[in-house]
This record gives C-alpha cells, sequence and structure tokens, in this order.
C-alpha cells in the first residue's frame, strides 16, 4: 500500500523553509513548506501529512507549543524539531512532549535531519501495518462468526 510521505516544514524563516525544501526535494520526499505557524492545523488537514518538521523560535506560536496541540489532537502525527535553540531544555520538553528528534540549526549536513525523517516514517508504518493487521483479523473473527451462525 503507498502511503501518504508528505512532510509538513513550518519555520517562520523563508530561507530556511527553501533550504530544507530544496535538500529533502533532492532526496525524493514531498515537502509543504509554510512560513505561519498558525496556518499548521490547516495545513495537515489538506496535506494529509503524517510528520511535521517543526522551528521552535516562531512568532504567533512558539514550536514547542505547536508540538503539544498536534499531539493532543492527534498523537499518530510525528514531529522532528529543526531548531537554532540549542539548549537542554528545549531537547528535554521536545522529547516530553513527544518529539521523535531534535536537529539543530544551522544545518550544514542533512543526514542526520534525513535519518531521523527516515527511522519516522518507519515507525509509522509500523502503526498503519498494526492498524491494518487489527482490521484483517476483526474480517476474518465477523466471517468465523457468520459461518458459525
Amino acid at each position: 500500500m503507498q502511503r501518504n510521505r508528505t512532510i509538513l516544514h513550518v519555520d517562520d524563516a523563508p530561507n530556511i523553509l527553501r533550504i530544507v525544501a530544496k535538500q529533502l526535494g533532492k532526496r525524493g520526499y514531498n515537502i509543504v513548506s509554510i512560513e505561519d505557524p498558525t496556518q499548521c492545523a490547516r495545513s495537515l488537514v489538506t496535506t494529509g501529512a503524517r510528520l511535521v518538521i517543526l522551528d521552535v523560535d516562531m512568532p504567533t506560536i512558539d514550536g514547542l507549543t505547536l508540538l503539544q496541540d498536534i499531539k493532543y489532537h492527534d498523537g499518530g502525527i510525528q514531529v522532528i524539531m529543526l531548531t537554532g535553540a540549542v539548549s537542554m531544555s528545549t531537547v528535554l520538553q521536545s522529547m516530553r512532549w513527544g518529539a521523535e528528534a531534535c536537529v539543530f540549526k544551522p544545518i550544514t549536513d542533512f543526514d542526520p535531519l534525513v535519518a531521523s525523517i527516515e527511522a519516522t516514517f518507519k515507525k509509522i508504518d509500523r502503526w498503519w501495518d498494526s492498524l491494518e493487521d487489527l482490521n484483517q483479523r476483526k474480517s476474518n473473527l465477523t466471517a468465523v462468526n457468520k459461518v458459525s451462525e
């Protein structure tokens, strides 16, 4: 089954959005970039993205608050923090609130980000596989019950 591999990238810096989209696009990822963090929820609905890359330090809504909001509304959406806010507090809060990884700017080597993305999509795939297995088991049980009647 072909699964959605769209990545939503939220950052208030247009140059970061361009660089990340270009580098990840070269690696075959479909990136939807948004500069306004208040548009994140709408973009998640319209794109069906299951992975979000979030900046931390943004106006209007900071990335850690946005991370909490995303996880509250759909815990299955995975988030990778991409931030210049390099501190132990940022990393620990990101992990505590459900981020998959925290990658720091300036980003000169995209390998750690790509490795985080690949690991996250593998996790998403395992969840989808479990759900598909559950649905198959329910179908089989329903068929057995119908035959028994």
